[in-house]
């Protein structure tokens, strides 16, 4: 969009470039020569304390800064934030300032944005800013390199920023902080359900443990490790990984030697043998769709009669599996958990009938769970949403 006076999407807004009606500002260059002048240490904003509509400041950093500069790069409540780079997705990042620290400066990575805020509210601009709207605009003109995108003071300047009435400003800002909070709330109160399902599987798992006749075994005696890769076929087969979350799709395609990843079918639990101390530990259920996995993944399923697929699977994720994984690494920061350090790994097994009802108790789990985690993927993008709204062009 070319800023011009008319009106954008014939809401009677008018338009202007950002650098004619605000002051743009970098702030302090950290590790200059300070000649000997006379300094004191101020607190001072980092890129890693503005994040993309808020500001972090559980941990702000203290810096030397000659009286001068201190004059020159210290904040004001409503001066707006943005850095200036990062990842392409994060371009635009930023929030604005409501004097939370009685006296903080910037670093030169970060835009300071200050205006006449009888005609600016700062909640408003700092919403176009992180909107669907500036977003586009910031990647458009941002310099890209390798995973890394950054804009300059000529592009922000040039930011057509969009000005309807200071009445409506206001008016906007508020709703859509209303509805943010609200958004906000939601979705910590869903994180929460996802929480209480973990606590639920945990509480299965113990529960099973204390019935029927149980009896303490080694790993190896109540696992088969799948060894076998999947052979020609692989091209036909989704790529599965293991992450914290539990089975997802892989992010890259089998190199060489495909014909050598695993198979992975219902009851399958794997694992990356790297990866397992963080808990990257998943399980192929059985509405889940076959595939592969790469053959450096550890791959296993429970002896028929002797250990359930599924209830071995939440408990290797529960606090006894965890207490069993730490007790067999050996301290290295990369441990590799391979499948024969994990037969020598001892479990107080419930018997096979018992494990059964677990199981199916467990199994109830995944489809809550799973709309849980729809509703927040959900409430995340509604924020964008609500933006998309306000600045749609």
């Amino acid at each position: 969009m070319t800023p011009s006076s008319s009106a954008p999407f014939d809401l009677g807004w008018r338009s202007s470039r950002l650098g004619d009606a605000t002051q743009i500002s970098s702030g302090l260059t950290l590790g200059r020569n300070l000649n000997g002048r006379q300094c004191r240490l101020v607190p001072y904003l980092r890129v890693a304390n503005v994040k993309d509509g808020f500001l972090d400041l559980r941990d702000v950093k203290k810096t030397l800064a000659s009286e001068e500069e201190i004059a020159a790069c210290r904040l004001q409540p409503g001066d707006v934030l943005l850095t200036e780079g990062g990842d392409p997705d994060k371009l635009g990042r930023g929030s604005y300032w409501q004097g939370q620290i009685e006296e903080c400066l910037h670093q030169n990575h970060i835009f300071r944005i200050r205006f006449d805020q009888t005609n600016f509210d700062p909640a408003f601009l700092a919403f176009q800013f992180g909107s669907p709207y500036g977003k586009a605009y910031f990647l458009r003109h941002a310099k890209q390199t390798t995973g890394i995108a950054t804009i300059n003071k000529v592009v922000l300047s040039n930011f057509p920023l969009l000005i309807p009435p200071f009445a409506e400003q206001r008016t906007l800002a508020a709703s859509l902080l209303t509805n943010l909070k609200l958004i906000e709330s939601a979705t910590k109160a869903s994180q929460l359900r996802r929480q209480e399902f973990a606590a639920l599987a945990d509480a299965i798992i113990y529960s099973s443990c204390l019935q029927g006749s149980s009896r303490r075994v080694p790993l190896g005696e109540g696992l088969i490790e799948v060894k076998d890769g999947i052979g020609s076929s692989w091209k036909s087969h989704l790529v599965l990984g293991a992450t914290r979350g539990g089975i997802a799709p892989a992010r890259e395609r089998p190199g060489k030697h495909a014909e050598r990843y695993k198979p992975v079918t219902a009851g399958t639990v794997f694992y990356n043998p790297m990866r397992i101390l963080i808990g990257s530990i998943a399980f192929a259920d059985d509405d889940d769709e076959a595939g592969i996995t790469s053959p450096d993944y550890v791959v296993l399923k429970g002896k028929p009669g002797v250990v359930d697929s599924r209830w071995f699977y939440y408990w290797l994720r529960s606090p006894p599996g965890e207490r069993c994984i730490q007790s067999l690494a050996r301290g290295a920061v990369r441990e590799r958990m391979l499948f024969n350090r994990l037969a020598e790994g001892e479990i107080e097994i419930p018997d096979y009938d018992t494990q059964m009802k677990a199981s199916k108790a467990l199994a109830q789990i995944k489809p809550m769970n799973a709309a849980n985690q729809k509703q927040i993927t959900d409430l995340e993008a509604l924020p964008q949403k609500l933006l998309a709204q306000v600045f749609k062009c």
